[in-house]
């Protein structure tokens, strides 16, 4: 990529920062550096091919894991067999953000390689450990099995913290990197650290997942959906209502039946998750959609009268009934505000719940 002279000069200034003796100034000029992005990588590789001190060797390898060009990770990988620890750590965790990459198969082998090998550093081996933490537990556990037996008590130590799934981490590896492999760790996980994770994270995943249904299969779809709905219970637990336009939106998108063969006391075109997070931080503007869903099903239980089958879902218009008074109760509204009066004129059967 060619840069202006300008540019080029200061990279250069900041590239020779990167070998000072203050800990600040090298700091800084890492920071100067990734703002430059890709514009730094050819220098950043140079002085890592000219063999420069530790130091900035290490502070080169810290702006490449910032930018995260693609071009630097052969380099990268490279620099993980380097002499001095605090390179190859540095290496380790520069690798860790081409994990998910076209070519992070490689990685995940180079890293794997030093984390096995019992000649290397303890403190290299623990890095490329850390590095692969991104992975999901499944990949990950024949080598934790592996490490079991390792001759470092560092090393088994390390091993155990990354075993040691912590449900905050998991959320926040969702919403930031992308979602895992498995439903039920992500579900787990908010369950158990929804009232730990920031908001806005929690809004992240509830908008991946939805993202994630739509090119699932039917079942794996369910799966995803109701860890959909337990990250709204985990913002409406909190009060939060960043997240309603996808309820609402989610209870328009419902169908008015349920599977053939789902259960008639539990079964609902929406796990009940989503149900629990309306009617604890629903509002006014969800009794449309309520009123809405409630009508469909009550239309489509009429419909298959008589026919059997999953056409009449009582248990969730029940629920609906129950998810629209607990909100007209706790916003106060009464049949002369506007909402109410349209609910009235479009869907009148609700009312008859209420």
């Amino acid at each position: 990529m060619p840069i202006k002279a300008s540019s080029a000069r200061q990279i250069d200034t900041l590239i020779a920062d990167l070998g000072s003796d203050r800990s600040a100034t090298r700091e800084a000029a890492v920071a100067r550096l990734t703002l430059f992005g890709a514009r730094a990588v050819d220098r950043l590789l140079l002085l890592l091919d000219a063999g420069g001190s530790c130091e900035a060797r290490a502070a080169a390898l810290r702006a490449l894991e910032a930018i995260a060009d693609p071009r630097a990770l052969d380099r990268v990988l490279d620099a993980l067999d380097a002499a001095d620890p605090p390179v190859a750590c540095a290496a380790a965790a520069a690798a860790r953000v081409f994990l998910r990459g076209p070519r992070g198969t490689v990685a995940v082998d180079r890293l794997t390689t030093a984390v096995l090998d019992t000649a290397r550093n303890d403190d290299v081996r623990i890095a490329a450990l850390r590095a692969l933490d991104d992975l999901e537990r499944s990949t990950l556990a024949p080598l934790l099995d592996a490490l079991d037996r390792d001759p470092s008590d560092a090393v088994k130590a390390a091993t155990k913290r990354t075993a040691a799934v912590d449900p905050v981490e998991v959320v926040r590896r969702a919403a930031d990197r992308g979602l895992p492999q498995d439903p039920g760790e992500l579900a787990e996980a908010l369950t158990r650290a929804g009232a730990s994770v920031a908001l806005p994270l929690l809004l992240r995943v509830i908008e991946r997942v939805r993202e994630r249904e739509v090119s699932e299969a039917p079942a794996a779809r369910a799966e995803w959906t109701m860890v959909r709905g337990r990250a709204h219970m985990a913002l409406a637990a909190r009060g939060s209502r960043i997240a309603l336009y996808d309820l609402r939106e989610a209870l328009e998108a419902a169908p008015a039946t349920t599977s053939p063969t789902s259960t008639a006391s539990t079964a609902a075109p929406l796990p009940v998750e989503f149900l629990a997070a309306l009617s604890t931080a629903g509002d006014v503007s969800c009794l449309e959609s309520v009123a809405a869903a409630y009508a469909r099903s009550a239309a489509a239980a009429i419909a298959h009268k008589g026919r059997g089958g999953p056409g009449d879902n009582a248990w969730w218009r029940d629920r609906l009934a129950d998810v629209f008074k607990t909100i007209v109760k706790r916003e106060q509204l009464t049949a002369r505000h506007a909402v109410m009066r349209k609910i009235q004129k479009r869907w009148p059967e609700i009312f008859r719940t209420v």
